[in-house]
């Protein structure tokens, strides 16, 4: 076992002060959006007094890094561990299955487009579903709401400005839902300004507790971004609040962003990303729209287990698990390989103590460990073959 250095991402979208708080170090007026503990290529970890970058230590030794099984079945680490504060909202986006990640990854290739171009939406043959939990209350928009529920918030926004989209509601399916979506995507930018304009208006001009955080947030984020489609988008789609502890699990093609909040996030190894709104980065609309799922769901929100001081969130993919151990006393870790985060109090792990902030690499091979003291410890692990 090694202590882990993370590495800090300042995206213009994150908090001043709440991953430097949990690293108990002093804000610097920039913004801390992600905290990256992992052996992702781009940003890898360091690992103890040495400094060594966490892939190149795994690399080294990925047999003893990894243990047979999980090197067998990926080679390297196949998870990216990340806090993520966020005090505006990100981009609405999507990630692709497997399959469309390959496919669009030869497509970008055969086309010319350089890995790291602006316009390119495939950056590597990997999926990218991600798990997070909340660490504060936590604001995000999850998939398609039922479309009866969306025509009931559209009657509250007054405006003949959305009389297209509903209509296109009214089929109360999912292709009429990815009718819509390829409507909305091709509105010219005039066209587009407009109708969020004239939504920017009628949702002022609204009155009645029903549905009005959802109009409330319309504001927000056409302030943030005015015309911008995405802020029709947001609202077509379930607006979520997690609670500390509660988690919720995003597949491929499931439409979503993230508004406001700080969790700790988990996700396989990939940069792929299909924006669909509120950012200035490119649209692939072609793409966005093979790989977005229109099926209306409600959106699945795990609670923390109240019976047991030790919650394993739900996870259906092979690349990552995330169990989160509330301790005061003694509790027994999962083996490695795995990524361990104290995110309050302190945890000692055999010879090592992790204080608020602090995380640790834990080889598989490891012998069996426990967490001994008063604090929030999560391990990051791979998941199941199941």
């Amino acid at each position: 076992m090694q202590i882990l250095q993370g590495v800090v991402r300042h995206y213009d979208w994150g908090s001043e002060s709440e991953i430097p708080s949990l690293l108990g170090v002093a804000a610097d007026g920039r913004p801390w959006a992600e905290l990256w503990l992992g052996a992702h290529p781009s940003a890898p970890s360091t690992v103890g007094s040495t400094g060594t970058p966490l892939d190149e230590l795994i690399g080294s030794d990925p047999e003893g890094a990894l243990g047979s099984d999980v090197n067998s079945r990926f080679g390297s680490l196949p998870f990216l561990l990340k806090v993520l504060s966020a005090a505006a909202p990100l981009s609405i986006q999507a990630h692709p299955s497997l399959s469309q990640a390959v496919a669009g990854f030869e497509r970008e290739n055969a086309a010319g487009i350089p890995i790291d171009a602006p316009n390119r939406s495939f950056r590597d043959r990997n999926h990218k579903p991600e798990l997070i939990c909340a660490l504060t209350r936590f604001e995000a928009l999850s998939g398609f709401r039922v479309p009866q529920l969306t025509l009931e918030l559209l009657e509250t926004i007054n405006t003949a400005a959305l009389d297209p989209v509903r209509s296109r509601l009214a089929g109360h399916t999912s292709e009429s839902m990815a009718d819509l979506l390829e409507w909305m995507f091709q509105l010219d930018g005039a066209a587009a300004a407009a109708m969020v304009d004239s939504v920017v208006e009628s949702c002022r001009a609204a009155d009645g507790p029903r549905f009005a955080a959802e109009r409330e947030m319309a504001l927000e984020l056409a302030a943030r971004y005015p015309g911008d489609i995405g802020v029709l988008t947001a609202l077509l789609l379930n607006r979520v609040v997690l609670a500390p502890g509660e988690a919720m699990f995003l597949g491929a093609g499931s439409l979503h962003a993230y508004l406001r909040g700080t969790g700790v996030e988990i996700m396989a190894n990939s940069d792929n990303v299909l924006r669909g709104g509120l950012t200035p980065k490119h649209i692939d609309v072609r793409s966005l729209l093979e790989v977005v799922d229109a099926r209306p769901v409600e959106p699945e929100i795990q609670a923390p287990e109240t019976s047991s001081p030790i919650t394993r969130y739900r996870s259906p993919v092979p690349e990552f698990s995330l169990t989160r151990y509330m301790v005061d006393g003694s509790l027994p870790i999962d083996r490695g390989p795995a990524i361990l985060l104290c995110t309050d109090g302190w945890v000692h792990l055999g010879h090592h103590t992790l204080d608020k902030g602090e995380a640790m690499w834990l080889p598989a091979g490891t012998e069996q460990v426990s967490a001994d003291g008063r604090g929030t410890l999560f391990q990051a692990g791979v998941g199941s073959t199941h």
